[in-house]
């Protein structure tokens, strides 16, 4: 195919809704996703091994493996909040209006 047939489609900042979920759906596991991968982000900047990191966050060394491996949906967004103030983040929602 040649670059005169591709088309480009902006995209709404939330994969899982232009993948089709429903909004609400959507929104959770957008929600769900950065907080993972903002939490394995400090985790790193720390420098704390997955066994360090298990034990300041007070689960076991295989969650936080799967933490680290991208495995957020094995995470509820009321875990991964935890755990971030946990681990020294200060997580906060903010509820707008669309």
């Amino acid at each position: 195919m040649s670059k005169d047939h591709i088309t480009l489609t902006p995209g709404s900042g939330n994969v899982f809704l232009d993948l089709g979920f429903d909004p609400a759906e959507a929104e959770v596991m957008h929600l769900r996703a950065l907080t993972a991968i903002q939490l394995e982000q400090h985790l790193k900047a720390r420098g704390w091994t997955q066994v360090e990191a298990a034990k300041k966050l007070k689960v076991t060394q295989p969650r936080i493996s799967r933490l680290v491996k991208g495995k957020w949906e094995d995470f509820s967004l009321d875990m991964l909040l935890t755990l971030a103030a946990r681990a020294g983040l200060k997580p906060r929602l903010r509820l707008t209006a669309r």
